[in-house]
């Protein structure tokens, strides 16, 4: 089960910027790695139970998704620009009176309207898996070590929030750092829209 490819798909998948990666950035900045720790489980374990899912129930979630794939999309691009918003007013005063880390369920459930979670999963379940019906093992062993893969790489991407935390403490730079990563998610939202708009036409 486990070779090469697998592991640099998926690490390569996890360590690239993307929706997840950008709001474990902010929230490192924000709010520090270990506070991070259950958005950052939440994404690897939410993982692992998606390629479970979908490793066990793909023929089906092809059919379902194919039809609910732009509802999704559209959903799962609101909510980043959401998001991106809520990242920008943690810069103001009255905004940090309000922000709190994503929740373990919060970040958990957010892997079913992320655009490239589902292109991740998608792909590795259709790459790895042996063809045929579903193999219990199998779909296991591909959802473990995909989320084993999944943590460290992500993780990356809190660990530089979190170094950045002592620079951030002067409210100017934190602003800076807060507006560059809610422009980069809300960009990386209108990307992925523009993305499913394309598939519609």
């Amino acid at each position: 089960m486990l070779n090469i490819a697998l592991l640099t798909y998926v690490a390569i998948m996890s360590v690239t910027p993307g929706p997840n990666n950008l709001m474990l950035a902010a929230s490192g900045g924000n709010f520090g790695f270990r506070r991070t720790l259950p958005h950052l489980l939440g994404i690897s374990i939410g993982h692992a139970v998606q390629v479970f899912l979908v490793g066990m129930f793909l023929a089906w979630i092809m059919v379902v998704l194919s039809s609910v794939r732009p509802i999704l999309g559209v959903i799962g691009c609101a909510y980043l620009l959401w998001l991106s918003m809520q990242i920008w007013r943690a810069a103001s005063p009255e905004g940090q009176q309000v922000a709190r880390p994503m929740s373990f369920l919060a970040a958990a459930a957010f892997q079913w309207i992320n655009p490239k979670a589902w292109v991740m999963v998608l792909n590795t379940v259709i790459l790895f898996l042996p063809h045929g019906p579903a193999n219990l093992g199998a779909v296991l062993s591909l959802a473990l070590i995909c989320a084993l893969i999944n943590l460290p790489c992500i993780a990356v991407w809190a660990w530089l929030g979190d170094a950045l935390r002592h620079h951030l403490l002067v409210p100017k730079n934190l602003k800076l750092f807060n507006g560059i990563m809610a422009s980069l998610l809300a960009l990386t939202a209108c990307y992925l829209l523009y993305g499913e708009l394309i598939v519609l036409a």
